[in-house]
């Protein structure tokens, strides 16, 4: 039997404000009509923190889109759980705040697009800048923890050491710096978003700088981009090794990506318990462990540790989902990943990936899931 997952990620809604260039969304999204309940999610909850799930991690799209939030964080909690915010903060007042850590928030994490406004909303595809600096003010006026996370790719990285003073300037407890993921709409724009060697090497340097600047203020978790890497990283701690995702219909996934993965059927809470779905689902065992390996995984020192890397990005770019993550070294279809880099550090890659104003389809589709005012049907 394999160990109880750690975290649970609840998708609670696609619904969100902002049309990110870098959004790893699915390029699908799930409709209002189809999203769990207060009551499902709150089973959900019971259930998770019967199976031993340490964390919920609120997520969407833009959970603050869902009006019984504060429902939510108080059924999570009243399950055991160590309840996380993950916001864009469109939504989020001073009086909605108060009634979310009054509920049993314990922590929120803010993103941030850059320091910048005018580059922040165009990259956020809406003027939100303004509202995350005010929103992180009123956050520190309560007895939560707080994390700033920055998204960084060739359009910010340039700026760093700017970005990073002014997070500092908000006073979170935690600072994640996180590279570009290529999926979704993301994938669609990696020839603007993929930051050039000389860009990446820059920011190590900035980054070693803050962490020892601020070390004993805040925390710094950076992770160099995987296609800079010369192995993968283990996507999600593993195919359903330590972490469990629901995303807003009620289909379990070992990550946000998993349905880009033809021919996989995941199961729904509304039809299974929390706990068959994790322990004997098909979907769950499908690349759990080291059976399914091609070499050179099956036989790497560094099987158990990577797990053979991501299963969607080795989809995404070689078009099978049981190759070994292109993105190491020693994978048979490296090449594609030392291409993108190749176009990445050449005068030949595009200088701004398209923006959110051109996202027709999404912003459509972002239309019509969105609403803040009414509830949904």
């Amino acid at each position: 039997m394999v160990s109880n997952p750690l975290a649970l990620i609840a998708e609670l809604t696609h619904r969100c404000p902002l049309h990110c260039v870098y959004c790893s969304n699915p390029l699908e999204l799930a409709a209002v009509s189809s999203e769990l309940s207060t009551q499902e999610w709150i089973d959900v909850f019971q259930q998770a923190g019967k199976l031993g799930v340490l964390h919920a991690h609120f997520t969407g799209g833009e959970p603050l889109a869902r009006p019984d939030l504060r429902e939510l964080v108080a059924g999570a909690r009243a399950a055991g759980l160590y309840t996380n915010l993950i916001t864009s903060g469109i939504g989020l007042n001073e009086v909605r705040l108060q009634g979310l850590v009054d509920a049993g928030l314990d922590h929120i994490q803010v993103s941030l697009q850059d320091s910048r406004e005018d580059s922040a909303n165009w990259i956020a595809g809406a003027k939100a800048h303004a509202h995350k600096i005010e929103l992180s003010r009123i956050i520190r006026r309560h007895k939560i923890a707080f994390t700033v996370n920055l998204v960084i790719h060739r359009q910010n990285i340039d700026h760093l050491d700017e970005m990073i003073a002014c997070i500092e300037q908000l006073a979170p407890e935690r600072m994640e710096i996180a590279h570009t993921q290529y999926y979704g709409w993301a994938l669609r724009n990696r020839a603007a978003l993929l930051p050039t060697r000389a860009q990446l090497d820059r920011a190590v340097e900035v980054v070693a700088a803050a962490e020892q600047r601020l070390a004993g203020r805040i925390r710094i978790d950076s992770v160099v981009p995987d296609y800079y890497a010369r192995f993968p990283k283990a996507c999600m701690g593993g195919w359903g090794q330590r972490l469990v995702l629901i995303n807003p219909s009620g289909r379990v996934l070992p990550c946000h990506a998993a349905e880009v993965i033809p021919g996989m059927t995941f199961e729904n809470v509304r039809e299974q318990s929390l706990e068959n779905i994790w322990q004997e689902s098909s979907s769950f065992q499908r690349f759990r462990g080291e059976e399914w390996m091609p070499e050179p995984c099956r036989s790497c020192e560094r099987r158990a540790e990577d797990f053979g890397g991501c299963r969607c990005q080795a989809l995404l770019l070689t078009g099978d989902v049981n190759a070994t993550d292109p993105a190491c070294s020693l994978a048979a279809a490296h090449s594609i990943v030392e291409a993108a880099l190749a176009e990445a550090n050449s005068g030949a890659a595009i200088l701004q990936p398209v923006g959110a104003s051109s996202f027709v389809q999404l912003q459509a589709r972002a239309a019509e899931l969105w609403s803040y005012r009414t509830n949904p049907e």
